[in-house]
Parts: structure tokens; C-alpha cells; sequence
């Protein structure tokens, strides 16, 4: 049987053939979750030859891959802001890029540890999540329109811990009647921003494998982010917040869909790549 190293460097090569990005990472973290143990572990065993199931397991999950399947949804999980979370193809992978709003949102709280947060597009459950873990008395309410998103964001509510804080809501934000939602001191999304022209040319791991309602809008990309933003008017409390992430190249629109609804203290975060990606303003 091969050893660990003969196979990571056989895959590295296969991905780069085939065009993967970061195709030494994604043969470790892959390689790595068949055997159960963090990806550094496996320079301490680059000797030691697989089992033939292993191996048999390791080229299913490398033929998944190639065919541009996302890792993520390969492995059944992903860490976002520090908890881990189970994806499938019903929800969209969280990103790194969307810590960023959760840190808006935590920063714009500046100690308050009991707010009421309406979290718009619940997917795997990390954003609303991710802000529940850090708060110690919160009410988050968080709504989808998928009934697949919502299983497995209960799974993963249950499984932090975090059922106590967290409502999970089978409702369509598009939908005009929002009367079960209490007044709230935030709201929040990320919502399905791609516009429908442009869809088509995101990468092939989106296009094929990623839900497409949770992508684009069907629309200018524009849709969500006028409704969220009438309803932010009407029920956020005065002086409560309404955060956005933003689409690439998005952010002047979206400002003036907030302006025009009389959000004040509109502000712009930019993301690692020095890319607009949250928007925020304040219930006059």
C-alpha cells in the first residue's frame, strides 16, 4: 500500500492537472479527514502506508473533487468564527470574508449582552451562530425559506449548544407579513446578491454544487437588499442597526437603497482583500 506521502504527492500533482486551487491543501485536508487527525499531523506520518480502505475512500473523496464538488461539502463540515459547523449542498459554504460581519455586529453591541437579533437567511445557522455563542443573554430569531437549511441549522444549533437563544423560522423574507418578528435591536444578512446575469461566471464549485437561491437574487442583485432594508425601517427599535454583507462592487447601491429608507451613520468595512464587504446604518 502506498504511504501518506507517496499519495499526497501523487494527488498534488492530479489537482494541479486538473486545475484545483491550492492543490497540496486540498490533498492534505482531504487525507486528513480519512484519518482522522488535523492536517499538520500528517507530516508526523508521512511513512506510514494506508490501509486499503483508506485508500479506496481517499480516491472517492480525490474523483469528487476533481469534478469540482466544493471540499467542504466533500468532508460534511467547515469552521467559522472559531465553531464547526456541518454543510451540505442545501446550504451555502460560510466564508472567512463573512466573520467580518459578525465582528461588526459584536462591535456595534459594545457590551450589551442581551439584544434582540433578526438574522435574514439562516443557511447552515453560522452567522446567527456565531453571534449567540458570544453573547450571554441574547434573543436571535432566524429565518430561511428552505426547509433543508433550517434541519441542519437546528443540527448544528443543538449540537453548540445554543438552542436556548436561538429561534429558527420557516419564513419567506419576500413575503410581506413579518407580524411574529418582536421589535429588534439588529438585523442582519447575508443575502443572495449575485445578480442572475452574472451567475453564470462564478466559479465552477458555486455554479454546480452551491444552492442557487442562496447565490443570486434572479434579479440585478439589488432585490433582497431593498426588501431587508423596508423592513429594517418598520422594525428595528430607534437607534437599532441594520448590517449587510455586501456583493463585490455593490456598496454605492446599496448605501443609497439605506439612505433613501432614512438610515443615518451609513458605514463600509472593507475585507481582507481590500474589497467593500459590510454595510451598516442606524434607525433614525
Amino acid at each position: 500500500m502506498p504511504t501518506v506521502l507517496e499519495l499526497l504527492e501523487k494527488v498534488d500533482k492530479f489537482f494541479s492537472e486538473k486545475g484545483i486551487d491550492s492543490p497540496r491543501l486540498n490533498a492534505e485536508l482531504l487525507l486528513a479527514e480519512i484519518l482522522n487527525c488535523k492536517r499538520l499531523n500528517l507530516y508526523l506520518q508521512f511513512d506510514r502506508p494506508l490501509k486499503e480502505d483508506e485508500v479506496n475512500k481517499y480516491r472517492e473523496y480525490v474523483r469528487r473533487r476533481s469534478q469540482r464538488e466544493p471540499l467542504q461539502y466533500i468532508i460534511g463540515k467547515v469552521e467559522f468564527y472559531g465553531l464547526e459547523f456541518k454543510v451540505n449542498s442545501s446550504v451555502l459554504i460560510p466564508r472567512p470574508e463573512t466573520e467580518i460581519l459578525v465582528e461588526q455586529v459584536l462591535k456595534s453591541l459594545n457590551g450589551s449582552d442581551a439584544p434582540v437579533i433578526i438574522d435574514i437567511g439562516t443557511g447552515s445557522g453560522n452567522i446567527c451562530a456565531a453571534l449567540a455563542s458570544k453573547l450571554s443573554n441574547p434573543r436571535v430569531f432566524s429565518m430561511d425559506v428552505s426547509e433543508q437549511a433550517l434541519l441542519l441549522a437546528d443540527e448544528n444549533i443543538r449540537s453548540l449548544n445554543l438552542s436556548k437563544k436561538v429561534n429558527l423560522l420557516r419564513q419567506d423574507i419576500l413575503q410581506t407579513d413579518q407580524s411574529n418578528l418582536p421589535e429588534a435591536d439588529i438585523i442582519v444578512s447575508n443575502p443572495p446578491y449575485v445578480p442572475k446575469l452574472e451567475f453564470d461566471t462564478l466559479q465552477e464549485e458555486i455554479v454546480k454544487y452551491e444552492p442557487r437561491g442562496a447565490v443570486t437574487d434572479e434579479s440585478d442583485g439589488m432585490k433582497f437588499y431593498k426588501r431587508i432594508t423596508h423592513f429594517a425601517s418598520e422594525k428595528l427599535k430607534p437607534g437599532g442597526m441594520l448590517f449587510f454583507e455586501l456583493g463585490y462592487n455593490s456598496s454605492e447601491k446599496v448605501q443609497e437603497i439605506m439612505l433613501g429608507q432614512g438610515f443615518l451613520e451609513i458605514t463600509i468595512t472593507k475585507d481582507y482583500s481590500g474589497i467593500n464587504r459590510v454595510i451598516s446604518g442606524v434607525r433614525r
